[in-house]
């Protein structure tokens, strides 16, 4: 299950023969993002596990496993900033109930990260992806 916006970019990964091109353009999406407001960035909305400094902030429309979900965050790394935007592409829009269904090991493992992410940051991003379930499932998925 992944979203329109996924798809575009696992799309233009496939178009992207040369691992160097696919981490320029994953740091170019994490440059498009808006940054979060320094009123968000606080303890509660920190997502603990990673090198960089990472923040996410749900937005959920809604209640209950039908519920929208969306979040905004930002990170004081660029390249985790791209990771982000692409997390964002693949959540953004689902219900709470499709994103505790989402195999984000799988569709991210298309992209190829998985071979070319540090371990530190492998680790920074399978703990934005726990964040983003743990929310979903407080929000009532």
């Amino acid at each position: 299950m992944a979203t329109p916006e996924f798809e575009d970019i696992a799309d233009t990964f496939d178009f992207l023969d040369d691992w160097e091109d696919r981490y320029r353009h994953v740091i170019d999406m994490g440059k498009a993002m808006d940054p979060l407001e320094d009123a968000f960035r606080v303890p509660a909305t920190k997502v603990e596990g990673c090198a960089s400094q990472v923040w996410i902030v749900p937005e959920v429309e809604g209640e209950g496993p039908d519920a929208v979900f969306r979040f905004r965050g930002d990170s004081d790394a660029m390249i985790v900033r791209g990771l982000i935007a692409i997390l964002k592409a693949l959540y953004t829009g689902l219900t709470l109930r499709e994103v505790m269904k989402v195999d984000a090991a799988a569709e991210l493992g298309r992209l190829g990260l998985n071979d070319h992410l540090s371990a530190q940051r492998s680790n920074g991003l399978r703990a934005m992806i726990e964040r983003i379930r743990l929310i979903a499932a407080q929000q009532g998925a």
